[in-house]
């Protein structure tokens, strides 16, 4: 019996063996060591945050708060800490007051009743906010940090997950002490993530004013803020370059926040010139800056027609020329060069220096003419036998052209200086205005009433053509009751929404009373 019993646990021994190894190891066993490179984010934040930073062996790791829907949960941590910050510090001003009206003390003493309060209020600890779309941990649709530092680590971490959030859909960072380095890190992640459009980069001046490169022409962000950074006129320069040039354009960029900088008559200036050409943002607002007459002006201008400058002129021919040339050699793609129509001729006697102001009225005149006018007849009618022909090259050509067509609209579509409704007035050429700005806000600046007639022919000018549905003129240097203030108010009324919607409930709220 001895014997059966040492043969059976023989026997039962390499099973055991093996089955232990498909276990995995046992709590008590520690797992090989993993890099931080190595790690496989899950989607989720609570546990990948953590994860990483002890990885890059912080001390003192930020907490994480996620805050499911209000439908489906009651107030969580992070609403419930955003709540207990607020009642404390409504606390702290109702002590004071109350310390102040009762004593009667001095500004001195005052100051100093106020730092003794202060010192027994705690700052609140570092805490990454997560917003999750649904109760699915895996769910973060909104990161924001707020009132803490971001070190170069945090960052790293921050940067690594990005791309497992697959229903990320906006960044905030509030007072967080972002660099340079760091924003143009994050903006890199931020163009490979699928769903990820709206950042908010606020109280946070960056010190080598790299705000330009959130909206250049290849940025992916559709909403962008950056409140209270002390961008001064010299970012507005660069902020004015990347929403348009003769050349290129920020198409995905709808609504953007400027408000509460350092942004003067020249910044205004700047951003109007972007706004020239700029036919994607929708929402613009400047207000709590040091905006005055001169920068206003220039504002309303680009919102009116305006008389197209020179370079922009030059920059218009140039693309003309192009697409003559592109459509003539997709419509005539076997022609020898030196039968191709020569346009070049007449554009550069339009700006050849010795030409006459009358030749130079006539030549423009003619570049303006769409490229069927200025086809050569033989290649017409070579296009024509193309067509009839059902050879391999016949096809090709019928194909080239058709690409090149679309090319063209495609251009148009993107350029505004080949808009259609450009117009000759007066020697210049009159573009209709920028129409797809809806609303401008510049409440809270230096405008005074010397500015208002300027916003008032603009916006009679847009007319039921498109273009602002908002203008918010509040808290600046004129009366109320001014007149063209209470013309332009009246104006807006009839397309403003908010307007409509705070009238619609007015009108309810008299009847039901």
């Amino acid at each position: 019996m001895s014997r059966k019993r040492q043969k059976e646990k023989a026997d039962k021994a390499p099973a055991e063996d093996e089955a232990s190894k498909n276990a995995g190891p046992t709590p008590n066993e520690k797992l090989p060591a993993q890099t931080f490179d190595e790690y496989q984010c899950s989607g989720n934040v609570k546990i990948d945050f953590p994860g990483l930073c002890s990885l890059l062996k912080m001390k003192n790791i930020p907490t994480v708060s996620a805050k499911q829907p209000a439908s489906s949960t009651p107030e969580t941590e992070g609403g419930g800490r955003e709540a207990e910050v607020k009642r404390k510090w409504s606390n702290l001003r109702d002590r004071l007051r109350k310390q102040m009206r009762l004593e009667k003390i001095t500004k001195s003493g005052a100051a100093a009743g106020y730092r003794s309060i202060l010192s027994n209020l705690k700052a609140p600890k570092p805490c990454l906010q997560v917003e999750l779309e649904n109760e699915d941990p895996h769910s973060a649709k909104n990161l924001k940090v707020s009132g803490w530092k971001v070190n170069e680590q945090i960052a790293r971490v921050l940067q690594k997950m990005l791309l497992s959030l697959s229903k990320l859909q906006s960044l905030q960072f509030w007072q967080a002490g972002l660099t340079d380095r760091m924003v143009i890190s994050l903006m890199n992640t931020i163009s490979l993530c699928s769903n990820l459009r709206a950042v908010k980069l606020e109280g946070n001046p960056l010190p080598e004013r790299s705000y330009h490169l959130l909206l250049s022409e290849d940025s992916v962000l559709t909403h962008l803020s950056l409140r209270n950074n002390r961008i001064g006129d010299e970012d507005a320069r660069l902020i004015g370059l990347a929403l348009s040039t003769t050349r290129s354009a920020n198409k995905n960029l709808l609504s953007l926040n400027l408000a509460f900088n350092s942004i003067g008559d020249v910044g205004a200036t700047h951003i109007a010139q972007g706004l020239r050409l700029n036919r994607a943002l929708l929402f613009l607002s400047l207000s709590n800056n040091q905006i005055g007459d001169p920068g206003a002006a220039h504002l309303a201008a680009i919102l009116g027609e305006f008389a197209l400058t020179h370079e922009e002129v030059v920059e218009r021919r140039k693309m003309l020329l192009e697409r003559r040339q592109s459509s003539s050699l997709g419509v005539d793609s076997d022609q020898p060069a030196d039968q191709l129509p020569s346009v070049a001729s007449s554009t550069s006697l339009s700006v050849s220096k010795g030409d006459s102001k009358g030749k130079k009225k006539e030549t423009s005149k003619k570049d303006e003419k769409p490229a069927a006018y200025k086809e050569n007849p033989k290649s017409n009618k070579k296009s024509s036998d193309n067509k009839v022909s059902q050879s391999k090259g016949g096809k090709q050509g019928g194909k080239e052209k058709q690409l090149s067509a679309q090319e063209g609209e495609s251009l148009e579509k993107v350029n505004p200086l080949l808009d259609q409704s450009v117009q000759h007035r007066d020697g210049d050429l009159i573009l209709p205005g920028n129409r797809t700005l809806t609303s401008l806000n510049l409440a809270g600046n230096r405008i005074t009433e010397k500015s208002l007639p300027l916003f008032l022919t603009s916006l009679e000018m847009q007319g039921e053509g498109g273009g602002l549905l908002r203008l918010c003129l509040q808290r600046n240097r004129f009366p109320p009751e001014c007149e063209c203030y209470v013309k332009i108010k009246q104006l807006m009324a009839l397309t403003d929404p908010l307007e409509k919607n705070n009238s619609e409930q007015t009108e309810e709220e008299e009847q039901g009373a």
